[in-house]
């Protein structure tokens, strides 16, 4: 796989770079000849090239790297055993900076620059030293470079779901409630002529309806923006179930050994939203009159199970987004799902949860 993965240096990584470079170097000033002049001047000069130049790593970092590596492998002809270092810091940046494709050249040129340099003045063993000081020099920018790479990967992973999640939620929320406006509209121009007071409390409840939608997408903003407590819950089953009776379907809510409290937010969130979705299939699919919510808390867990009455073996009412998004909620959490036609008639839609 082709890595895609860049880094940068900010300015105060650079600064940064220049001064462990220059402090480095510092002590071939030391180290030089009193009594060549000449000598102490090339020498000096190839030590300022080698401090301002990685400068320009962030830029231009295979050509600063050629250069560092050049000037330390000459400072090595002359016998001035600092230039190895500064080498070392660049190999190890280039590496962090770099994939491997682009890195392992830099490398390559390291091992060869200071071999030959070091070969050539009799020190086979230091170069032999150095060419694994230099392999791990790289392996360690590599391994920083890696590290980084998961990490950003990890944040886009943590982005992708989130915006799933925030899409599932808007979804969830929409469709009922349009489904419900929908019902509410078609209702209120059937006896628009005939019974214009029906016609009234129909688009009283459509306002109704409206207003609920509103609220659920303004909660959701609130817990995308600020407050991630804040949410939908078991204790807003009831405003549901008076939604669907305005719709014309009855629902009525079983509890069993239920203690919100020990349930944690987050499970509340997803078990109500089941409940949400699969009421509104009831609305959307199933023809139904009458829906039944049994809500039970037992060894750690939560199970939601909904049942209607209406046609549940015909097509798109077990399948389609919805169905799909309730089955991930609970998966998501490491609860299990079902759905199907009940043996009684009618659909039945059923979610094991943990509590905690």
């Amino acid at each position: 796989m082709r890595d895609q993965f860049e880094v940068g240096l900010s300015r105060r990584w650079r600064v940064l770079l220049v001064a462990c470079t220059s402090a480095t170097l510092l002590p071939v000033v030391l180290l030089v000849p009193q009594g060549v002049p000449t000598a102490r001047v090339v020498v000096i000069g190839l030590v300022v090239c080698q401090a301002v130049v990685v400068w320009w790593m962030d830029r231009r970092p295979v050509f600063v790297t050629i250069a560092s590596l050049f000037v330390g492998a000459t400072l090595e002809l002359l016998h001035v055993p600092v230039g190895s270092g500064v080498a070392l810091i660049v190999l190890t940046t280039l590496s962090w900076l770099r994939p491997a494709r682009t890195s392992l050249s830099g490398l390559a040129a390291a091992v060869l620059f200071f071999v030959l340099a070091l070969g050539t003045t009799g020190r086979g063993v230091q170069a032999l030293l150095w060419s694994g000081a230099a392999l791990l020099a790289w392996s360690w920018g590599a391994l920083g470079r890696a590290r980084s790479a998961q990490r950003n990967s990890e944040a886009r992973r943590m982005v992708q779901q989130e915006r799933a999640r925030i899409t599932r939620e808007l979804h969830d929320v929409l469709a009922h409630t349009v489904s419900l406006m929908v019902l509410q509209a078609a209702a209120a121009n059937d006896v628009f002529d005939t019974h214009p007071d029906k016609a009234r409390e129909a688009v009283a409840a459509l306002e109704s309806v409206g207003r609920q939608a509103l609220g659920e997408v303004r909660r959701l903003l609130e817990v995308i923006d600020r407050d991630p407590s804040v949410s939908s819950g078991l204790e807003d089953l009831d405003r549901l179930v008076e939604s669907m009776s305005q719709a014309g379907v009855e629902v009525v809510v079983h509890r069993h050994g239920t203690d919100d409290a020990a349930v944690a937010p987050k499970v509340a969130e997803t078990a109500y939203r089941i409940v949400q979705e699969s009421l509104t299939n009831v609305l959307r699919h199933a023809r139904a009159d009458r829906a039944e919510v049994e809500v039970r808390i037992a060894a750690g867990q939560l199970m939601v199970a909904i049942t209607d009455n209406g046609g549940g073996g015909r097509p798109g009412h077990g399948s389609g987004r919805g169905m799909d998004g309730m089955r991930r909620r609970a998966t998501e959490l490491g609860g299990r799902f079902e759905a199907g036609p009940s043996t009684g008639g009618g659909f039945r839609v059923a979610a094991w949860l943990p509590v905690r």
